[in-house]
């Protein structure tokens, strides 16, 4: 049978060897105690931020529900009401209740651009969503035809050739929200979907 408590010695120096390469260093209780103890009261009390769930009977509509997380949160409202639900993204709950996709505020549909959680449909067959080009993220505009280039240009788009191809992405900086609002003026919105579900 292997030493055990030489395989873990040689380990615990192993680790020691690695860390006495990175910027953690040692500490003794105290110090430790006190670091910890000042970082957690300049935590807020409390914080805010807006969650869009599901709730009730889920079973007949599981399948439907977004792949990307299967969390499930058990929430407690001021009024003391109890409720189990899943999380799932406004692009979601608007597909579901079959709200008018332009209800979405632009700095919301960028964001969710942005982050890769949804794609925007536009009419023309035209497709918005955020793809992976020679190592960084952009927001692709597809479904465009020729006619259309020196227009999109106009409106803050920019166009690139790869592989022989003629790609138009639009700026994913802070002028993006205010592109993307000259873009759907022209080519409004009729759907918003899920980046996993429309990848599926």
């Amino acid at each position: 049978m292997p030493d055990f408590g030489r395989t873990m010695h040689t380990q615990g120096a192993v680790l020691k060897g690695v860390l006495s390469e990175t910027h953690w260093r040692e500490s003794d209780r105290e110090t430790f105690s006190g670091a910890w103890a000042k970082e957690v009261a300049d935590l807020p009390e409390f914080i805010e931020t807006t969650l869009h769930v599901v709730s009730g009977l889920l079973l007949p509509i599981w399948k439907r529900l977004p792949r990307e997380s299967s969390r499930v949160y058990r929430i407690q409202t001021d009024s003391g009401e109890r409720i189990v639900a899943r999380k799932v993204s406004p692009a979601w709950v608007a597909s579901a209740i079959d709200e008018a996709p332009a209800n979405m505020p632009v700095g919301e549909a960028f964001a969710g651009l942005n982050q890769g959680a949804i794609v925007l449909h536009l009419v023309g067959d035209m497709q918005l969503r955020r793809v992976r080009v020679m190592d960084v993220n952009r927001i692709e505009l597809t479904g465009f035809t020729d006619a259309m280039r020196e227009r999109l240009t106009a409106y803050g788009l920019f166009h690139e050739i790869i592989q022989w191809k003629l790609r138009m992405f639009a700026p994913t900086d802070e002028t993006g929200p205010s592109i993307l609002e000259k873009l759907v003026s022209k080519y409004p919105v009729r759907g918003i979907a899920d980046k996993a579900t429309a990848s599926t």
